[in-house]
């Protein structure tokens, strides 16, 4: 019903993901708290909280984003994203100014840069996926991926239902993991949430 009353008449509802395995197995829920106000007044440059939670519902994580103005020709107005596990700040994302391409600096909870990720120069898609890469802090090496896959023209057009798929190393470390999966959330609010209010 929610995708049904957001595609036909405009009204924002709370996001919701399912995050899953490679083999498909659901491994958390995630969701968006916000306010009716907050969501349809600010659209997608919204302030907002994301509960990572394991299948009883149990918070395991937590993901804050302050509002900041959404423009690219401000540095003051660059993207953030705070990650928590267990009420201590275990990392965050930082947008990179840049004017051609998304970029973003992830950090570890000392706030030292660890990883970098690029998107493509354009972000949107005619038919197939949208890859941001994840790099080395000095970009020379190639780490993973996060994508924005490419779900079919009727459900790009008519719904705000998106789907992504995030790779990196197994050995990579567990919190360094858990802010790129926060990565996931902060890029599809910047680049795939309908339109500004």
């Amino acid at each position: 019903m929610a995708v049904i009353t957001q595609a036909f008449i405009g009204y924002e509802t709370n996001n919701k993901y399912i995050v899953k395995n490679m083999n498909g197995q659901h491994l958390y829920y995630a969701a968006e708290k916000n306010d009716l106000c907050t969501r349809n007044c600010l659209g997608k440059s919204r302030p907002f909280t994301i509960k990572l939670m394991d299948n009883e519902k149990n918070e395991i994580m937590r993901f804050e984003r302050p509002w900041r103005c959404t423009s690219c020709l401000f540095p003051c107005c660059l993207q953030r994203l705070q990650v928590y596990c267990s009420g201590q700040r275990i990392g965050s994302i930082i947008q990179e100014w840049s004017l051609f391409y998304p970029q973003f600096s992830v950090l570890n909870a000392m706030n030292e840069k660890v990883l970098h990720i690029k998107g493509p120069f354009i972000t949107f898609s005619c038919g197939g996926d949208i890859e941001f890469n994840i790099l080395s802090t000095d970009c020379s090496t190639y780490v993973g991926k996060i994508t924005k896959q490419w779900s079919g023209l009727a459900r790009e057009i008519f719904t705000d239902a998106d789907r992504f798929g995030i790779e990196f190393p197994r050995d990579m470390d567990v919190n360094i993991k858990a802010v790129l999966l926060a990565a996931t959330f902060l890029i599809d609010f910047m680049y795939f949430e309908r339109g500004h209010r």
